[in-house]
This record gives structure tokens, C-alpha cells and sequence, in this order.
């Protein structure tokens, strides 16, 4: 059974390489994951939503700036580069992440970041001018929410 440590790490060096099934099962069965995008994943939505994500990603870094773990608990700051939508537009994302872990998996995952900064890059105008407001931060959830319901009904 590998350490929480080993498996925050295998989960990040996993993103960094786009390989979304290895990130995919760090997670236990029953998980649970939350950010202002997808706020309330559960079991298999995390890994499909991870297999989507990375499957799309356009010129994907992913850098860890800072991680403490133990078989239990760790935290995570990281900063996540890539190209977003048709337009490509390019985002750096620093994100807060915090992780329950049982038995070498994660059971609880909480990545926090700042909504209306990412907003203002990946959508551009739109999100610079009211990515703070409600009404966008539901719409982007909305949109991303189908997207993965469509993603997960084409999945064998």
C-alpha cells in the first residue's frame, strides 16, 4: 500500500503527463471532490471528470510548489498552465488543494482557487467583466456539469 505522500505525488506526476486514468485511481471508490467548477463530484464523476479534463488539455504543465502529506492528511499549492477552450487562451492557474487519505487512496479532495481570475482568462472579456458574479461562476458550473454527463454516457 503506497503512503499518502506516494500517492499525492503519483496523482500529480500523473497530471502533469495528462494521464487521467493514473490519477484516476489515486481515489478510493466512494470519494468525494470539490472546486469552484465541480463542487460536489462523487466515486466514479472524479476519475471521469480527471479522463475528460486531461484528455482535452492543450499544452498542459503542471507544477507543484508546495506538498506536505502523511498516511492521512496533505496540502497541496500548484500551479496549472494550459490552453482553455477554441480560442486558446492561456491560463495559470495556482491552486490550494487539501486530501483526506485512507489505506493509500484519497477519500476527499478540496481544490480551492480564485474563480473571477480564472474566469478572466479562460473566457476573456466576458470573464474579466463578470466572472465574480454568480450568474457566470452558474454557468461555467452548468456547462461543465453537461459536459461531463456527455463524457461519462460515451464512456464503454
Amino acid at each position: 500500500m503506497a503512503s499518502g505522500r506516494e500517492t499525492v505525488e503519483r496523482f500529480y506526476e500523473a497530471f502533469g503527463r495528462a494521464d487521467g486514468q493514473t490519477m484516476a485511481a489515486c481515489y478510493a471508490p466512494d470519494a468525494s471532490f470539490a472546486d469552484p467548477v465541480y463542487p460536489g463530484l462523487r466515486g466514479e464523476e472524479i476519475g471521469a471528470m480527471w479522463r475528460m479534463l486531461t484528455g482535452r488539455a492543450q499544452d498542459l504543465s503542471v507544477q507543484v510548489q508546495d506538498l506536505a502529506a502523511d498516511n492521512h492528511q496533505a496540502t497541496a499549492t500548484w500551479m496549472a498552465r494550459y490552453l482553455f477552450g477554441p480560442d486558446r487562451r492561456p491560463v495559470a492557474n495556482l491552486v490550494h488543494s487539501t486530501f483526506t487519505l485512507s489505506d493509500g487512496l484519497i477519500t476527499e479532495q478540496r481544490d480551492r482557487f480564485d474563480f473571477h481570475g480564472w474566469s478572466a482568462m479562460a473566457l476573456g472579456a466576458k470573464g474579466r467583466l463578470l466572472g465574480w458574479t454568480p450568474f457566470v461562476r452558474n454557468a461555467v458550473r452548468a456547462q461543465a456539469a453537461q459536459g461531463l454527463r456527455e463524457f461519462m454516457a460515451r464512456q464503454p
